[in-house]
């Protein structure tokens, strides 16, 4: 079974094309206006040229205005194929001098395997992702693998969220309560102050935070449960016993990498994503 350390590893990763100011050039020089327009078109062009509706529905977690202002403008200004090829570049430029010294190849032919045994059913994003082209250089296509496990766990996460009935500000909140995500994640994600209020009087309702906005006992623990579920649903979408296999035996060296990135790449510790720094302990 694929573990937290695993799931950790794979969203570091991941995560340095969010902070990469890389990135944000390289969307800008396509006409893309600012951080928020390159990043909604930039993650969702695996899934085509997408409206606002869908990508809220796809992502959950922001506010339905914030995306508005990004798309469907973004597809009039920008080649969806440019947008996907600009996102490449920057990842690839993000973490390629920090993983130089590793001999990649062993361990995306795991992770190879892995994808041609994963299945995607109420995995979108995910399946999106993975049928884009993988990149033939090691340090792309480990992005690529990255990238569609890591929204894998995240369709996975969205699912649990919408079954236990957790909206996209009331889920935001939550991680504030307890730490994992920065104070400013209201502003970060668009919600506005009423639909903060909202969120908390929900949490508030359900026990999970007190009338300070701190997380309870029962709020932390509600949250955990969140947590482990996720990596229950992602890792029976992962597949059969060898795909299940090469994941625990990549699992070392995907930590070990992300360390790295974490320590010497751009991503800080807490951030919006509110996954933990790869370093913690993880069960």
């Amino acid at each position: 079974m694929s573990t937290a350390e695993f799931w950790r590893a794979v969203e570091a990763i991941h995560d340095p094309i969010y902070f990469h100011p890389g990135a944000t050039e390289r969307y800008e020089a396509l006409g893309l206006k600012g951080f928020w327009m390159g990043y909604f078109a930039s993650r969702s062009a695996a899934v085509g040229t997408p409206g606002p509706e869908l990508v809220t529905a796809l992502f959950h977690g922001f506010a339905p205005q914030r995306v508005a202002r990004a798309l469907p403008d973004a597809w009039a200004i920008a080649d969806r194929d440019d947008v996907l090829a600009a996102r490449l570049d920057a990842a690839v430029e993000a973490i390629a001098d920090v993983v130089a010294t590793e001999d990649l190849e062993p361990v995306v032919a795991h992770l190879d395997e892995v994808l041609a045994r994963a299945g995607f059913a109420g995995a979108p994003l995910a399946a999106a992702h993975a049928a884009l082209p993988r990149p033939d250089d090691p340090v792309g296509r480990l992005w690529h693998h990255a990238t569609w496990l890591r929204e894998l766990h995240g369709d996975a996460h969205v699912a649990v969220l919408t079954a236990a009935g957790v909206d996209g500000a009331t889920a935001n909140a939550l991680a504030v309560a307890v730490g994992l995500v920065p104070p400013a994640q209201r502003e970060s994600r668009g919600w506005s102050e009423q639909a903060w209020d909202d969120a908390y009087e929900q949490l508030h309702m359900r026990g999970w935070v007190d009338q300070w906005r701190t997380a309870t006992d029962a709020g932390r623990a509600a949250r955990e449960r969140i947590e482990e579920t996720t990596h229950r649903v992602a890792n029976a979408a992962i597949g059969d016993r060898e795909a299940t296999a090469r994941t625990i035996a990549v699992t070392g060296t995907l930590t070990r990498l992300a360390r790295r990135i974490a320590e010497e790449g751009p991503v800080y510790y807490p951030n919006p994503t509110g996954v933990p720094h790869p370093g913690t302990d993880a069960t």
